[in-house]
């Protein structure tokens, strides 16, 4: 069983499961759902029933729909907001035990991937389905819901009504005594509409102090858009003024009455009987139920002896609209469903990253600000650009960010700036771990400056003072320690060895995005830094993108002119520069993942905690949790082994993609033999020869990291 989150190009899949499905209504349709997308963050889920990988996300496996809301402040999921009611849509022989499974999966996939603490889910009632039956009940009790609200609507039964003489007849026939009709208000007649609108908030808010939940722009939006599923019925008197009416929600076996109003007049002279006795007695005579909507108020404690009164005089019961919360509290989801640590994935394939579930994470709004700007016209430093260099240079707490193409020419820049700002020789040197991977060496030769290799310590793999301090020479310009694998090196040392020296540091960040250290972020605790947003980083766009950042305003100018032609002004080259930019599109990409990035990374975090406790094989070497958690963002989870290549047979036979950071060493490389090659790093060498990444994202799960875990302890040679 796997699970997708919903994306706008599943919109025609969702809709198609929505018809077939057995609790289905339009009020599910994607038309519906996204008229109010900008007030709600949609984290609708499509659970699909598959057992190998070639079947994931193929549509004519698709078991069921959980259409839902998210509200970040809260932990929050809901799955109904903006809906009447919401909840789990199968098939129509779905059954009780397979609802309890899909269920578990839903909510552990809302506690692994958001961090939500708590879902509140509003039970579609029994009347709506094709197939009245309540499965996930059983499995809300499993799951430990509590109920949360319940709501009470009084609903007629067609098949069963009273007697229709008996319903109302003397107000309806004063109704017509009074020279009142009936009119069904045409879905463009917007004057109308308008007419009806008014007399509802006025009604509303002399007698209930409240207001209607949709606008009348939202509500001529929604009937354009279901002329048949959402009609307008006033009452009109003999100057064809409105003087009562409703709107009608008709679904496959119910039609849904909402916004009922009445003027004075209506009221005095029985408008409302006349109307909803032709809705029961006529109009809707076909359908199962006519549901009169909710007759309590006060989120259900106010029991409105008004309208039961009214509603009862045309037959009507209750039935209950009932919103239950689940504490989505790990160890109680596990037990939903006889969950056995080692038995918790079906399918038994752990993609290292999944790039494209991760994308498909933050849709619908990815696509809309990228619409957005193929819209506009402006593809190159634009609006984009200047809000995500704004953005970022905030986040990090810097005064300067200059996006570029990507992270390799990110550092470049930044030392061919420094090498013409501050007169560096070709050949002059740069301190460097000799574990990193070959970009930053790259950078340092295209800049002609001349790389000196390091070893790292083993502890964290990272550069530290104590090795830099025998390296430095009278030729050394600069200490580039690279934040590998996400944890930020021991900066306070390094950058005090630094200025001892006379040195420049310069930080390579391109795997540290949010990475915090002594209360700054990685990025900000040197001179410079380069971060590449490459699309497998924490923070990635769709494709190649990079970025400067710096407190230094000389260097930030000179950044900015090299990356375009060396020119400030268009036509006018100030010095030599190259063609290094950041599209609009990869921009907007960035600063719409950037809100989520600390969550993100707070999860990685939460994985490798759970990696770091649960591996227990004692041929395996695990890296060690920072002092302070924040320090590391988890780009890589890196452990050792002596025998890592039947290791990473072994973990792939049985479904987990692992990689490897990095197979060779810069100083074994081909493309540096003149260079390096004479160099011995047994250390170096060693880290490489051992190093093996687990899986670790955003969308990595509890249950498939304890799977990686019971594999890893099972290895043996």
């Amino acid at each position: 069983m796997t699970i997708l989150p919903y994306s706008v190009n599943k919109r025609d899949v969702w809709n198609s499961f929505v018809d077939e499905s057995k609790q289905g209504t339009f009020l599910f349709n994607r038309n519906f759902m996204d008229y109010h997308a900008d007030r709600f963050f949609d984290c609708s889920l499509l659970v699909y029933d598959d057992d190998n990988e070639e079947s994931i996300g193929d549509d004519s496996c698709l078991l069921a729909l959980f259409p839902a809301n998210w509200v970040e402040e809260e932990k929050t999921v809901y799955s109904h907001q903006g809906l009447t009611y919401g909840g789990l849509l199968t098939k129509t022989g779905t059954t009780q035990v397979e609802v309890l499974a899909i269920l578990q999966k839903v909510f552990m996939y809302y506690r692994s991937y958001l961090g939500a603490k708590v879902l509140v889910y509003k039970s579609i009632p029994y009347i709506y389905s094709k197939i009245p039956s309540q499965e996930d009940m059983y499995a809300l009790f499993r799951a430990g819901a509590q109920l949360h609200g319940r709501s009470v609507a009084t609903v007629v039964s067609v098949s069963n009504p009273l007697n229709m003489r008996t319903l109302r007849v003397r107000q309806a026939k004063k109704a017509l005594e009074h020279g009142f009709y009936i009119e069904r208000v045409k879905e463009s007649d917007a004057a109308c509409l308008n007419e009806y609108w008014n007399l509802l908030e006025n009604v509303l808010m002399q007698h209930h102090n409240t207001r209607p939940v949709h606008t009348v722009e939202e509500m001529e939006l929604l009937i354009s858009r279901f002329p048949k599923q959402i009609r307008l019925f006033v009452v009109k008197n003999v100057d064809a003024a409105i003087v009562a009416g409703t709107v009608v929600f008709e679904t496959e076996t119910v039609a849904h009455v909402q916004y009922i109003a009445s003027s004075a007049e209506g009221r005095k002279y029985g408008a409302l009987d006349l109307l909803l006795r032709h809705l029961c007695g006529e109009r809707y005579k076909d359908k199962e139920f006519v549901d009169f909507g909710i007759s309590t108020e006060r989120g259900g404690y106010y029991l409105n002896e008004g309208l039961i009164f009214q509603k009862e005089g045309f037959g009507g019961r209750a039935v209950c609209y009932d919103t239950y919360r689940i504490e989505l509290e790990t160890t109680l989801l596990n037990k939903m469903f006889n969950f056995k640590s080692g038995n918790v994935s079906s399918r038994r394939n752990v993609k290292f990253l999944d790039l494209k579930m991760l994308t498909e994470s933050f849709e619908p709004e990815l696509s809309r600000s990228i619409q957005k700007v193929i819209n506009s016209g402006w593809y190159l430093l634009g609006e984009e650009n200047k809000s995500f260099e704004k953005r970022w240079s905030e986040f990090l707490g810097v005064k300067h960010c200059v996006l570029c193409a990507n992270g390799l020419e990110a550092l470049t820049l930044i030392l061919r700036a420094y090498k013409q700002l501050l007169n560096w020789k070709d050949s002059d040197e740069i301190i460097v771990p000799a574990n990193t991977y070959i970009a930053t060496i790259l950078a340092i030769r295209e800049a002609d400056l001349t790389p000196v290799l390091v070893e790292p310590q083993m502890s964290d793999y990272n550069l530290h003072a104590e090795q830099c301090r025998n390296a430095i020479t009278p030729n050394t310009r600069a200490i580039l320690p690279v934040h590998l694998y996400g944890r930020v090196c021991n900066m306070k040392e390094i950058v005090s060895l630094a200025n001892e020296n006379n040195l420049l540091v310069i930080e390579d960040a391109a795997q540290a995005h949010g990475a915090m250290y002594q209360g700054k972020r990685a990025g900000n605790i040197g001179n410079a830094a380069a971060f590449s947003f490459y699309p497998g980083k924490n923070l990635g766009a769709l494709g190649d993108a990079g970025c400067v950042v710096t407190n230094d305003d000389q260097l930030a100018t000179i950044v900015r002119m090299m990356a375009n032609y060396g020119s400030a002004e268009k036509y006018v080259n100030e010095c030599e520069g190259i063609n290094s930019r950041t599209d609009e599109i990869q921009a907007a990409v960035l600063n719409v993942k950037l809100p989520r990035l600390d969550e993100d990374n707070r999860h990685r975090s939460m994985i490798a905690e759970r990696y770091i406790n649960g591996i227990k094989n004692p041929m395996i070497i695990l890296p060690s949790m920072p002092a302070e958690p924040t320090e590391c963002v988890w780009h890589v989870f890196p452990i050792r082994c002596s025998e890592r290549d039947a290791l990473q047979k072994y973990l792939k036979e049985a479904g987990v993609q692992t990689l490897i950071h990095y197979p060779i060493p810069p100083h074994k490389q081909k493309a540096l033999a003149d260079k390096l090659n004479n160099t011995s790093h047994p250390l170096t060498q060693r880290i490489h020869d051992e190093e093996l990444s687990l899986p670790i994202s955003p969308l990595i799960t509890i249950e498939e990291a304890d799977y990686i875990i019971e594999q890893l302890n099972r290895f043996v040679i």
